[in-house]
């Protein structure tokens, strides 16, 4: 009995780090934003990718977004790549924005010039769109 107490005490601890960890209560998952911006830098990492975006906010003044992704294992399967965002790459973007009004937020999607728009679950093309 005193080991399956202690089995399951281990277990629930590690559930509830778990859910910690993948916990999405900081992003308004209800509201999808547009930014518009330069990358500054993507990390293709464990446990999660992100991108770091300068936006030039309506007073003018840069700031950086961090869009927090998913992981690269699941980004690759959509067929993302890691050399698919540059720094430097002016690209719009969708956002589930902070709840605290940050800036920042969870990617949703980005869309390329070419009209190409990539999600974590794959590439969409805007109708009309030139195929690559």
């Amino acid at each position: 009995m005193k080991t399956f107490l202690t089995t399951l005490l281990i277990a629930l601890g590690l559930a509830v780090s778990a859910y910690a960890h993948h916990s999405m209560n900081g992003f308004d998952r209800a509201k999808t934003i547009t930014i518009t911006g330069t990358v500054k830098q993507f990390k293709w990492a464990n446990p999660h990718s992100w991108v770091e975006v300068e936006v030039v906010n309506d007073k003018g003044v840069a700031e950086i977004w961090n869009l927090e992704m998913t992981a690269p294992g699941i980004l690759a399967r959509a067929g993302w790549k890691s050399t698919m965002l540059k720094a430097g790459d002016k690209l719009t973007f969708g956002v589930h924005p902070m709840v605290n009004g940050d800036v920042g937020g969870q990617f949703v999607s980005v869309t390329f010039a070419d009209g190409l728009t990539m999600t974590e679950r794959g590439p969409q093309r805007a109708a009309g769109a030139p195929k690559q």
